[in-house]
């Protein structure tokens, strides 16, 4: 038998029966993952807040309930920043506010050592700390911040569960916390399988990005975004060497950790967009899906290369729509506007010139890494990597299918060729020292 079907028979009378305890007993109806008739809810909280004598059962409940449907997202996996992401397209930055705040108030129910270690990052980048006293229910806490009465808490609540309990279900990608497969990842900061990409390496990569795209001068710009992918590429080929050389020696078998990161794109242009990522992810010898209904792209490589993809991709994003709008708008003949079209043609001639170069570019890094290593014993490597890559996008999306974007502005096609030779992609320089 349904919950609804059970909610309705005990569902109590519109008026004078009513009490907080009531309320709350939906809520936890919901934290042990049953349905909430929102409907009954929403017409009662007036009436509920105008005969209740105190909400204190309300917000332990609320905690409860959005502590259960964040963890069924999790289960479903979706992770913080994807939560944030979907919220701050859909809806409003005070709901944003209020379901990092959950966030952070789930997130502590778990250990370190049983969060992985790009779980606790997400959580970093959102600034989910508990900022309250932990004492204190988080939904109590929130509405004096808030300066809301019972019914704006019961509506921040409700409306948040409505939003996470309709995140349709995605590849897990990482491990949610408190998971077998998150225990196992280690202490923390020592997630399972080898180190992503150093700290430090990232750190000089985003500065030089960030100097290229702040810069007015192609040149210089040019000369900056060449730096981080030197160093880049130089760091995946020489962890590509390494795992050459175990196999040497004996191993017998060798090692592939393969990884997946998501890159959420914003309108206009998500399509072409897309295809932006990936080109930046066929040249790193990484697949990328995209799901148009959410504007996200699902990157899967090797760990490292995913890591490469996610950093460069986002630059390149930042480029490509800095010289799209350089280009200016369009008019036809007629005086009617060709602008859409033309940013269209353009973003998707950028992203084909732009995966031309980079696979040239990994096509001679790779030839100069495996002279270097010797025997050929670097490219048995990375056609392992290869097929492993296959292996799990087969494995996490069955059934997926190709399209096919039309260009339909030559100008734009023309403009956005151009504009992608001007991003100097020389990863020649990787290898040598």
């Amino acid at each position: 038998m349904s919950f609804r079907t059970r909610f309705h028979r005990h569902r109590p009378g519109p008026a004078s029966g009513l009490t907080v305890e009531m309320l709350a007993d939906e809520l936890r109806r919901v934290s042990a993952g049953c349905s909430v008739n929102r409907d009954w809810l929403a017409r009662n909280v007036s009436l509920l807040v105008a005969g209740a004598s105190g909400a204190e059962p309300f917000g332990s409940a609320a905690d409860l309930a959005l502590s259960g449907a964040l963890a069924g997202c999790w289960r479903r996996g979706w992770q913080p920043v994807d939560v944030w992401q979907i919220l701050r397209r859909r809806s409003h930055a005070g709901l944003v506010d209020f379901v990092v705040g959950a966030i952070a108030a789930e997130a502590v129910r778990y250990a370190s050592a049983a969060v992985h270690a790009r779980w606790r990052a997400q959580l970093a980048e959102l600034d989910a700390t508990v900022w309250w006293e932990r004492s204190v229910p988080y939904s109590d806490a929130w509405a004096e911040r808030a300066r809301a009465d019972l019914a704006g808490m019961v509506g921040a609540v409700l409306e948040a569960l409505d939003h996470l309990s309709g995140l349709p279900a995605q590849p897990v990608l990482i491990p949610p916390p408190g998971s077998v497969e998150a225990r196992a990842a280690g202490s923390p900061g020592e997630p399972a399988g080898s180190p992503e990409v150093d700290a430090k390496v990232l750190a000089k990569v985003r500065a030089l990005l960030a100097k290229a795209e702040s810069t007015e001068f192609p040149d210089e710009a040019d000369a900056f975004f060449a730096k981080a992918q030197e160093l880049m590429s130089r760091y995946s080929l020489e962890r590509a060497a390494i795992d050459a050389l175990a196999d040497s020696n004996g191993a017998g078998t060798i090692p592939v950790r393969t990884a997946g990161r998501r890159i959420w794109l914003d309108n206009p242009y998500l399509g072409a967009k897309s295809m932006l990522v990936g080109a930046v992810a066929e040249a790193n010898r990484c697949r990328a899906v995209f799901a148009s209904g959410l504007g996200l792209v699902t990157v899967i490589g090797e760990e490292t290369d995913t890591d490469i993809v996610e950093v460069l991709t986002t630059s390149l994003l930042v480029q490509a729509g800095r010289a799209m709008l350089a280009a200016g708008s369009r008019t036809d003949q007629r005086g009617q506007s060709r602008t859409k079209s033309f940013r269209q043609s353009f973003l998707i001639s950028y992203a084909q010139r732009i995966g031309e170069r980079l696979n040239a570019a990994a096509e001679q890094a790779e030839s100069e890494v495996s002279e270097s290593v010797g025997d050929g014993r670097l490219l048995p490597v990375l056609a392992a990597r290869e097929r492993a890559v296959q292996e799990r996008v087969s494995e996490l999306f069955p059934r997926l299918v190709s399209r096919r974007v039309s260009v339909s502005n030559n100008a734009g096609w023309t403009a956005g060729r151009a504009a992608a030779d001007l991003a100097v992609l020389d990863v020649r320089r990787a290898v040598r020292r």
